[in-house]
Formats: structure tokens, sequence, C-alpha cells
């Protein structure tokens, strides 16, 4: 029965979108994953998609997989690269991973221009500003 499937909640995993420079001095966009927790998280599987609309007319981008074999305790990896003709739309992370052979998946979204300064904190981990979702 589905009240006997138990209801996992992912804490103390992060998506987080960081202006950063690229090695010609260029402002780049990109997407990490942030492991908070003090266990490695393992099997990960990000899929990233960007919908909504622009200029009165429905977009929806292509969706993007990326597979991580695991992800050290309070640390981070670079997902992808993001450029800011999307930051209009809606950015969806799909998150799986398994945590102690139980698996785990939570669906972040940054919201059509939530991607902006008026946003920013300090990202913890990576020490840069950026926009997350926790």
């Amino acid at each position: 029965m589905i009240k006997d499937i138990p209801e996992l909640i992912v804490e103390n995993v992060a998506i987080a979108v960081v202006r950063e420079k690229n090695e010609l001095d260029e402002t780049v966009w990109n997407s990490y994953l942030i492991n908070l927790k003090d266990q490695k998280i393992e099997g990960v599987l990000v899929t990233s998609t960007g919908y909504g609309e622009l200029n009165e007319e429905k977009v929806k981008t292509s969706t993007l997989r990326h597979f991580l074999d695991e992800v050290e305790p309070m640390s981070f990896v670079k997902i992808e690269p993001i450029i800011e003709e999307v930051f209009g739309i809606n950015n969806e992370y799909w998150l799986s991973f398994y945590l102690n052979k139980i698996m785990y998946d939570k669906r972040y979204v940054f919201l059509a221009e939530s991607i902006t300064e008026a946003n920013f904190t300090t990202i913890p981990l990576i020490n840069k500003k950026g926009v997350m979702i926790i």
C-alpha cells in the first residue's frame, strides 16, 4: 500500500548556481551539487531542464543527465555550466542518490528570474556568491 512506503526527506544536500570568472577572466555561471552531510552519497544522478515562457512563447530546453559515482561528505561537484539566457525560465534539477543503500530523490527548481544578485548568498564550501536551494 502507498501508506506503507516511507517518506524519505532529503536534507543537507543543495544545488547552487554560482557566478564565477573563467580562465579568460570572463563571467560564467555554473551549477553545483553540494553535499553538506557527514556521509558520502553514491550513485548520484542529476537531470537538468529548463521550461517556461519567453516572449509569450512556451519554451523547453533539452534535458541533460549527469552521473556522479559518489560525492564525498562536506564537498561539492560542478554539475554543468548554465547560460544567462535561460534565467528567464524555470530551471529544474532532479537529484537521485543512495545513502546507506536507500534511494533518495528531490526536485530543485530555480524559478524564472530568481537567479539574480538580489538572491545571492555565500555558498557554503564553495565560498563564492550565488543562489542556492537546500
